[in-house]
């Protein structure tokens, strides 16, 4: 099983081809943690250990919430989605995490997932160089992002609750995901969230930003 705890490693987009993509099913709302933990202990739950992540800058869109491209450790991240199961859970395919400076060809692939079009004058971006890029577009906005997160285990399925700041606002969400769909559903329906909107981080960082 992945940790998604783990810090990011550079990978390129063939290898994250052969990556399974995982579904996920994740809920923003004022209270959901305590919501969460007044049903995770079933006897089958195991912890992980809590960490609180480094600085993260998502990148919205106005034309897709699809494409969810951020830089996490250092490097350019990139999963879209490919794809929902029958309750609705959203299956996001890794793209690749890309060491900076990246090179154009990178980024153009990355702003088309982006449904972005910015004409690109150089041969490799720096982080700072890409950040510029989305400044300047009027179709992207950048979002700081920090996380406080809590990862347990239900059935081998993975879980969390989080604190989470979107430009400084404090939301809270709870999540799901896992390669084996069935199970994930067991679990959410454990945890009580079956009947709450499925929200993705793009979608709520837009209702934070105004860009919903």
């Amino acid at each position: 099983m992945a940790d998604v705890f783990a810090q990011n490693k550079a990978t390129s987009a063939a290898e994250a081809e052969k990556i399974v993509p995982r579904a996920e099913f994740r809920v923003f709302e004022q209270g959901i943690i305590e919501h969460v933990k007044s049903k995770m202990w079933n006897g089958r739950t195991v912890l992980f250990k809590a960490r609180r992540m480094p600085l993260e800058t998502y990148f919205l869109s106005v034309h897709t919430n699809e494409a969810n491209v951020k830089v996490r450790d250092g490097l350019l991240d990139i999963k879209t989605k490919v794809g929902e199961t029958p309750e609705g859970y959203e299956i996001f395919q890794p793209r690749g995490k890309f060491q900076f400076p990246v090179p154009q060809a990178d980024v153009a692939t990355i702003l088309s997932h982006l449904k972005a079009e910015i004409t690109l004058t150089q041969d490799n971006y720096t982080i700072e160089d890409f950040i510029a890029l989305v400044k300047e577009s009027r179709d992207l906005t950048a979002v700081t992002v920090e996380k406080m997160r809590y990862g347990f285990t239900i059935d081998n399925i993975i879980c969390e609750y989080a604190q989470v700041w979107l430009n400084g606002a404090l939301v809270e969400t709870a999540c799901c995901e896992s390669e084996d769909y069935q199970g994930m559903k067991r679990v959410v329906e454990e945890l009580g969230l079956s009947e709450k909107p499925n929200t993705n981080y793009l979608r709520a960082a837009k209702q934070v930003v105004g860009m919903a």
